[in-house]
């Protein structure tokens, strides 16, 4: 069941090459406001997975030149919260319930995260009035390696209180 995100991914996913990644990092950025500001470029969507990046730019830097752990987050949840929320109806409600966080080491350069939906999920969304879904999140660095593990608990509530 589409609703309007997907539907407008939909449209997007069949521009050219050239300016698809900057037409969907736009759209999303214009919606979520400080995944705009962190400077985070959305690189794919599909139906089942959504990959971004985030670079090694003074403004999302710590004391020590690498991204700042908050960042790395905003990406984390950016990434997950497309991927989930292109099947949340539009009668509904995405909402973020939970993080867990591990940091495993310093992150070097760029990140490059990867989240997918599963289609247990994706049925899931589609036959709950509510309830929520884990959606995992691949990170890695410059040199290949996760500096740092996520899950995200995303939730899925009525915009209509009953």
């Amino acid at each position: 069941m589409a609703n309007h995100l997907s539907r407008l991914m939909g449209k997007i996913n069949r521009s050219p090459d050239f300016i698809r990644s900057f037409l969907i990092t736009k759209l999303f950025c214009s919606k979520v406001k400080f995944a705009g500001t962190s400077g985070i470029k959305i690189l794919k969507v599909s139906e089942n997975e959504v990959e971004m990046k985030l670079a090694n730019k003074k403004r999302v830097q710590n004391h020590i030149g690498g991204i700042h752990a908050a960042a790395a987050v905003v990406l984390a949840e950016s990434t997950t919260g497309m991927v989930f929320g292109m099947h949340v109806p539009d009668s509904h409600i995405p909402l973020i319930k939970s993080m867990t966080i591990n940091y495993q080491r310093r992150m070097q350069g760029d990140l490059h995260a990867v989240a997918t939906i599963s289609a247990e999920q994706i049925a899931q969304i589609n036959n709950s009035e509510k309830g929520d879904v884990v959606i995992a999140v691949k990170i890695t660095d410059e040199s290949g390696q996760e500096p740092i593990e996520c899950l995200m608990q995303w939730a899925w509530v009525s915009k209509v209180r009953k």
